[in-house]
């Protein structure tokens, strides 16, 4: 069990379902952008917006804060800013995973930077912010996908 004075952070992933491309454009990384700031009792970290799914690093202000709720916040103001793509949703629930060691938060950063790497959107994950490209995040999806 974790001390009750360590501080937690979580590592987050929420994906849309049917998987898709439904979040590669710029509206939505905005409506996301706002929903983080208006989840105020948490701070974010490190956010990762692929087509199809979220990636998130953050941390509750008061160690009492419920993950279910994070994302059932988050999932709900976002789609009031940003409609998803016909017959979309998100997933259920989520992944989220206690981060317990500096050597945990550092691998789960290296996996979400190197997440467009994995997904073959581009060579290096330094690109993938300079090279944002929603159209090219379109044609490269392994799954049918409609262009949003």
């Amino acid at each position: 069990m974790l001390p009750w004075e360590c501080r937690v952070i979580y590592f987050f992933t929420i994906c849309v379902v049917p998987r898709r491309n439904a979040l590669a454009n710029d509206h939505a990384w905005c409506a996301l952008g706002e929903t983080l700031k208006r989840l105020d009792k948490w701070n974010t970290y490190c956010v990762l917006v692929m087509p199809d799914h979220v990636h998130l690093l953050a941390a509750p202000l008061e160690r009492e804060l419920s993950v279910a709720a994070f994302l059932k916040w988050l999932k709900r103001w976002f789609n009031e800013l940003y409609a998803l793509p016909h017959q979309c949703c998100w997933q259920s629930g989520g992944f989220d995973r206690l981060l317990r060691t500096s050597e945990s938060i550092h691998e789960k950063w290296n996996y979400i930077r190197e997440n467009p790497v994995r997904a073959g959107l581009v060579e290096h994950w330094k690109q993938f912010l300079r090279n944002a490209d929603p159209q090219r995040w379109h044609e490269q999806m392994p799954y049918n996908s409609s262009r949003v």
